[in-house]
């Protein structure tokens, strides 16, 4: 049985609808309005192997904030709806990814607590008309509503587009194994014996 969830979050600056199945194929329509937080969602769902619609709709007469936030509030939520009590998964995921001239690790643990180490620094403030500092923005606020900790660490790298671009498929390649099911532990992944 799919593992999936919709999620609606409406505010007085954005209404966004999601959805996602994390034993997906791939494939994605996403519409933010912000060019390149699509171009970012299209490919994490590409290398997570997740299904994932997005419509949003921001106050981005304002500025790509609010729309970028909350678009990782709701990943964050469906990501934490879809896994349910977490039986049989692999809990940890993590990957080292190269951009060309680029090398990021994302590590990830679906443990129920929510921290977010990031970091990753870029070299420009802009690419494009897109704001940089909105990466941490973006993986704060999912982070936050997947309750999980993530750690994302840039090697190095010298282009801002690579550097985002590994940061998302980095995190779909190490979100992609934590949400595995594993045959060899059918149970809750914590001797807790919850998360």
């Amino acid at each position: 049985m799919p593992r999936s969830a919709a999620i609606q979050r409406k505010t007085a600056e954005t209404d966004i609808q999601l959805e996602l199945n994390l034993d997906g194929s791939g494939s994605s329509n996403v519409d933010t309005g912000v060019g390149f937080l699509d171009h970012m969602l299209t490919l994490f769902a590409k290398h997570g192997v997740f299904d994932l619609n997005v419509k949003a709709v921001g106050d981005l007469h304002i500025d790509q904030h609010h729309t970028v936030e909350d678009t990782g509030i709701c990943l964050g939520q469906a990501v934490k709806q879809a896994l349910g009590d977490k039986q049989g998964i692999r809990r940890y995921g993590h990957f080292t990814l190269p951009m060309d001239e680029t090398l990021v690790t994302s590590a990830v643990d679906l443990s129920g607590r929510a921290y977010l180490v990031c970091r990753v620094e870029f070299p420009t403030s802009k690419i494009g008309e897109f704001d940089t500092q909105l990466v941490e923005e973006f993986w704060q606020a999912f982070a936050g509503n997947a309750l999980c900790n993530l750690h994302l660490v840039l090697h190095h790298g010298r282009n801002s587009h690579h550097i985002s671009e590994a940061v998302f498929k980095a995190t779909a390649r190490a979100l992609r194994m934590a949400v595995e099911h594993d045959p060899r532990s059918p149970g809750i992944p914590s001797t807790k014996g919850s998360l």
